[in-house]
């Protein structure tokens, strides 16, 4: 749009989860609640209005495979931005994407620099694979390279044990978070079994991700200390597949993953019930493809999350814990148009009318 283009969103606009306005209009790309003056070229939009989604578990430049080349970045993007996700906390990416920071047509991206793992226990050319005599120097080097947060791989199979475990020691990790939180970062750690999570969080973790090994024992203690989980419930419904596949040469580890599974739900809807706070993140980028951010928060309600304790875990609360304005006086334009209220069903998210990134409508 021009210097003075405007675009007027009329409808239903969510402000927050209870605060709803009748209209803004986006002037140079920002937000404004005040009808501008000497505009041109109004171009109009109307329905049911979020703040651009969030997915806050995705993984941009990386495929099943490893690094990607930037088209495939972009068009991975792309997906996501259409999907209605316009915020991503990239959970660890070997690939430089600092370019997409100059494009207004792409999702703001907040960066976990590239995962840190512990020697050959995680999946091939993803991580630094490091030992812990060096995890402090790797999690320095990645909190200064991302965007305030650092990513770690609390646990993986250990192949002599036949089963999950974890990967560092209780006073390397407390040690890393430590160095992190100097540095400015927060820290999170992809855990699926039950082991690594007291000793990440009484070392000052932040987040922990799938957090598939939550207990009666660990919730409290998530709770006591603020620490968020995302769930990633659209990747651990691939949890049965995996454990067939394992089944033969890992038969613990396959049985553990499949009771993972089965108790996901319930461990969701526990650590919500106990005040843990939860967001919305699909694991793209894996082996599971981008776009999916409306199924997960259609798995959070399946789990047993209101409604809108589940949106507001890929919107307000979500771009909150990331420190990013939703649809605030001045914000940067990113919103999502649907036909219906989202707050009455959840699975309006699947179908966005328009999708507005930077005031410009791109979808």
């Amino acid at each position: 749009m021009s210097e003075r283009a405007v675009l007027h969103v009329k409808g239903r606009v969510l402000v927050g989860a209870e605060e709803v306005r009748d209209e803004l209009w986006v002037v140079d790309g920002r937000v404004s609640y005040d009808r501008p003056s000497g505009a041109r070229d109004v171009r109009t939009v109307e329905g049911w209005v979020l703040p651009g989604l969030v997915d806050a578990h995705c993984h941009v430049g990386l495929d099943a495979h490893g690094p990607v080349p930037d088209d495939v970045s972009e068009k991975q993007a792309l997906t996501d931005r259409d999907a209605g996700t316009l915020l991503i906390r990239d959970a660890g990416s070997p690939s430089d994407t600092r370019w997409i920071d100059d494009r207004d047509d792409l999702p703001k991206i907040i960066r976990a620099g590239r995962h840190i793992a512990r020697t050959r226990r995680y999946v091939r050319d993803y991580a630094w694979e490091v030992e812990p005599e060096d995890l402090v120097a790797h999690v320095a080097q990645e909190a200064r390279r991302g965007d305030g947060w650092v990513k770690l791989v609390g646990d993986w199979i250990d192949r002599e044990a036949g089963d999950l475990s974890a990967c560092w020691p209780r006073d390397a990790v407390g040690a890393a978070i430590a160095e992190a939180h100097r540095l400015g970062a927060r820290v999170t750690a992809h855990c699926f079994a039950e082991d690594s999570l007291r000793d990440l969080v009484e070392a000052g973790i932040d987040c922990i991700e799938h957090a598939t090994g939550l207990t009666e024992e660990t919730i409290p203690l998530f709770a006591e200390r603020g620490v968020a989980i995302v769930p990633t419930l659209v990747n651990i419904a691939t949890f049965p597949r995996l454990a067939d596949g394992g089944e033969t040469k890992y038969p613990r580890w396959s049985a553990h993953m499949r009771r993972l599974h089965e108790r996901r739900y319930g461990t969701v809807r526990a650590a919500y019930d106990a005040g843990i706070p939860v967001y919305v993140g699909t694991d793209a980028g894996g082996s599971l493809p981008h776009g999916l951010v409306a199924a997960e928060v259609a798995e959070l309600v399946t789990a047993g999350l209101p409604p809108l304790a589940a949106l507001s875990a890929t919107a307000w609360g979500a771009r909150r814990w990331l420190g990013r304005p939703g649809l605030e006086e001045g914000a940067p334009a990113d919103l999502v148009v649907y036909e219906a209220d989202p707050r009455a069903d959840v699975r309006v998210l699947a179908a966005p009318l328009r999708v507005v990134v930077n005031g410009r409508v791109a979808a």
